[in-house]
């Protein structure tokens, strides 16, 4: 088994967070997992991004060659489409569908979407109307873990488990609230 994940956002949508839940979850099943992580100006709304390589194998580097990501979970359309070069040919995108508009020359919405469904293997969400919709509105960002959980290849119990070690510190409301989401992610 061999999964090479780059996450991406904008600073403060969760990238991190979803990147401890997958990192917690394939520790748990003794798979070697490195992590690289570039953190933009993040309290700015800047570029947030990992590289997130899990493996049944011994990985030498943290960081994604271009053309070898199996998965891009991102938060943000353009986000997703900044990093598309490093995805593999059947690779996967999971992305919102929702743009966090930080920058006066943001590109037009519907040429990003055209661009993003060019890629076979894509799913694009409306993740901050399903999480408001839902009663977790702090957690979009599992929503779209949820939705990537298969192309993951990480089994759905062992991301809820993983939830559960994450977010037990912070009360049983948010670790419900959070398992909530993957299941919406996952539906």
């Amino acid at each position: 088994m061999k999964t090479d994940i780059i996450l991406c956002g904008v600073g403060g949508q969760g990238i991190l967070s979803i990147a401890t839940i997958i990192g917690e979850a394939a520790m748990n099943e003794n798979l070697y997992i490195k992590q690289a992580e570039v953190h933009g100006m993040s309290q700015r709304g800047g570029d947030v991004q990992s590289n997130l390589r899990i493996s049944s194998d011994p990985i030498n580097s943290d960081l994604i060659a271009l053309g070898s990501a199996d998965v891009i979970i991102s938060m943000e359309p353009m986000e997703a489409l900044r990093y598309l070069p490093y995805l593999k040919k059947d690779g996967w995108i999971i992305t919102s569908s929702t743009p966090f508009v930080n920058i006066p020359n943001y590109p037009d919405l519907e040429v990003i979407m055209a661009d993003l469904k060019k890629v076979k293997n894509t799913i694009i969400i409306d993740i901050e109307k399903l999480a408001k919709d839902n009663g977790v509105p702090r957690s979009a960002n599992v929503i779209l873990l949820g939705a990537a959980q298969k192309a993951l290849g990480i089994e759905y119990n062992k991301l809820e488990d993983a939830i559960r070690r994450v977010f037990g510190r912070k009360g049983e409301a948010v670790v419900e609230g959070n398992i909530k989401a993957l299941a919406l992610g996952k539906e």
